[in-house]
């Protein structure tokens, strides 16, 4: 049985997408931008606050879906710029605490309206 998740804490899809998708005692986040929840599509300004945004978005809609940040198997992060990587780094290590989640963190070139950086992410559900 597939799920789709969706919850107001969290910035909602602007496109024909989910949130995330519960299927098979999984949880796939789709790609977190740096918004906060709400109608407003406004970046925070620096990579840290746009980090904490997209890693407290994953947060809400693993929760909305009955699952944790604990409970993260894979995590794949988009920046595009390398050097950004150390920011990015310390932003992830003081929000995922404890979790060690399988984590990917692809340099690209710029990403979508000018955002910093990109997350998406899987969990299994308890």
């Amino acid at each position: 049985m597939i799920e789709r998740i969706q919850t107001i804490d969290a910035p909602l899809p602007a496109g024909h997408y989910s949130q995330a998708i519960k299927a098979n005692g999984f949880v796939f986040v789709s790609g977190q931008l740096p918004y906060a929840p709400g109608g407003e599509r406004i970046l925070p300004d620096g990579m840290a606050a746009q980090a904490r945004q997209c890693l407290e978005n994953v947060r809400a809609i693993l929760e909305a879906a009955g699952t944790s940040l604990a409970n993260l198997v894979s995590v794949q992060i988009f920046i595009p710029d390398v050097s950004l990587w150390g920011e990015v780094n310390a932003v992830y290590e003081s929000v995922m605490g404890d979790a060690r989640p399988a984590r990917t963190v692809v340099p690209t070139t710029a990403l979508h309206y000018g955002a910093l950086i990109e997350v998406n992410a899987v969990a299994v559900c308890p």
